[in-house]
């Protein structure tokens, strides 16, 4: 359900309250998402991966059992990536792909409310 003209004009009001009394925070709510610790999680352990990847192939030189706990581990991170890729959804796949609107400060309901209203007109 749309907000009524009213209710975007307090918004807006309440918006650039906000960005007068502390710009800092409302930078960081205009910029953060709630899928950010998701992505977080997802960069770290693959970042992890690679680690424990390379890890896996020089510890074959050392010890057979010990490439295996690195394989293990190495399995264990892709889990962690597909469990946080699944959490993500399709809204935050969605988001991800539109950087350009999410850093222009324009919701994915905005934009696609504007694309419909094009459509019509």
């Amino acid at each position: 359900m749309p907000l009524s003209e009213d209710e975007q004009r307090i918004l807006r009001e309440i918006e650039d309250q906000l960005y007068e009394s502390d710009p800092a925070l409302a930078n960081e709510v205009r910029t953060r998402t709630v899928n950010s610790s998701v992505l977080r999680r997802i960069r770290l352990a693959a970042v992890g991966m690679v680690v424990s990847l390379a890890a896996t192939i020089f510890l074959l030189s050392v010890h057979f059992l010990l490439a295996f706990v690195g394989f293990l581990v190495t399995f264990a991170l892709g889990a962690v990536i597909e469990a946080s890729i699944r959490q993500l959804g399709q809204d935050g796949i969605g988001e991800l792909f539109s950087p350009i609107t999410r850093l222009s400060g324009v919701h994915r309901s905005e934009a696609s409310t504007g694309a419909e209203s094009s459509d019509e007109g």
